[in-house]
């Protein structure tokens, strides 16, 4: 699942790059793995965008950062959007107890995020729109910068729909993961509520920057925090239960994030960039 987690994400990433270059599926997946490895140690993993272009030879990195952008969005935006969904349904999840999940406040903050939900999918659908603002947008000082963001009027409707199909696929391959391995370490969970409260887990790790490093402390405190209220309020929460929420969360982390980021840097000094650092050129 782990391959086909990655895998996702490059036929996505070349689907989206092809507007500008042409690759085939093993150099995408090259490019994937090698801005995972560079990403481990940049804030929210930005410098993922940067360890994929330049695996580019013909077409500009400033586009290409751009298009991965856009991909990362589409995987951001359904992360939230699943999020939300997970918050509507958390009532039903055996949360009655916690007050952040009851009353008014807590209606008003899910409408909240609903309508924002709403403003980033229209906005996600009409990135072209940036094409047409970019003089606007763009003052002088930063005219260069103007043609590049043209390459958002490339994308139709149907293929910002294919993007984030794909990532809503990628995001139940993950999810999954999850799952299972909460299952191989005998947490008791059904099905559904195990997903609603994945589901919360991914959401916060979004909301709160970390880097890959530190993106392990902050996922084992939700996931400690979510799955406890869960199985504290059902009476059953032990140190066999906190043990092996703690050990699928690390475990997936490990998968998902180290294994490609090692991965990745049997490709990284391949690259121009590094070859002309590392060579003085």
């Amino acid at each position: 699942m782990m391959i086909l987690n990655w895998g996702l994400e490059s036929f996505k990433w070349q689907r989206m790059i092809s507007k500008i270059e042409k690759l085939s599926f093993f150099r995408s997946y090259q490019a994937v793995l090698t801005g995972a490895s560079i990403s481990f140690f940049t804030p929210n993993r930005i410098g993922e965008y940067f360890g994929r272009v330049y695996i580019l030879e013909k077409a500009s990195h400033i586009e290409g950062i751009l298009i991965t952008i856009l991909g990362s969005m589409s995987q951001l935006l359904i992360t939230i959007l699943t999020g939300t969904i997970a918050m509507i349904l958390i009532n039903p999840a055996r949360f009655y107890d916690v007050p952040l999940f009851t009353g008014y406040l807590y209606y008003s903050f899910i409408v909240l995020i609903v309508v924002l939900d709403l403003l980033l999918l229209f906005l996600y659908f009409n990135v072209s729109f940036l094409s047409a603002l970019r003089d606007r947008i763009l003052r002088s000082r930063l005219k260069k910068l103007r043609k590049f963001f043209g390459v958002f009027a490339r994308f139709r409707k149907k293929d910002l729909g294919i993007v984030i199909l794909l990532s809503f696929v990628r995001y139940i391959v993950f999810s999954l993961q999850y799952y299972i391995l909460l299952k191989i370490f005998s947490v008791p969970i059904p099905f559904f509520d195990g997903i609603v409260i994945i589901s919360l887990i991914f959401f916060v790790i979004t909301v709160f920057p970390t880097i890959a490093l530190t993106e392990l402390g902050v996922r084992d405190a939700a996931a400690v925090s979510f799955f406890g209220l869960y199985f504290s309020k059902m009476g059953v929460m032990d140190e066999t239960i906190a043990v092996g929420v703690f050990s699928a969360s690390t475990f997936l982390w490990f998968l998902n994030i180290v294994i490609p980021a090692i991965a990745g840097t049997v490709f990284v000094y391949r690259l121009k960039f590094f070859r002309r650092n590392f060579n003085g050129k």
